[in-house]
């Protein structure tokens, strides 16, 4: 049976999405690694009412898709670095992230 990849966290604001996806694919040495990727979509009602999405962006799209991959980036690099906290703590090093 095959797993399906489902979204690891979603940033929406109006109809502009970036979803944050967990995959798996196999490293150098040939062992599987993870590691995540974000897409971009608009959502839009078609002629006759549909929802459907595209990946191309009006210029009024602009702004809401900049703030929503602020926010993809701003939860990746924030998990990036508690992951690394959980396997490296150095008591002497006391590091503020801003």
């Amino acid at each position: 049976m095959e797993s399906r990849n489902v979204p690891e966290k979603k940033f929406s604001t109006g109809v502009i999405t970036a979803t944050v996806w967990q995959n798996q694919g196999k490293g150098r040495n040939g062992e599987i690694v993870g590691y995540r990727t974000v897409s971009l979509q608009r959502r839009y009602k078609d002629k006759n009412g549909v929802w459907q999405t595209a990946n191309s962006l009006r210029v009024n799209d602009l702004p809401r898709a900049s703030l929503v991959l602020q926010k993809a980036y701003e939860y990746l690099v924030l998990r990036e670095q508690a992951t690394a906290s959980d396997y490296e703590v150095d008591e002497d090093i006391i590091e503020e992230v801003i």
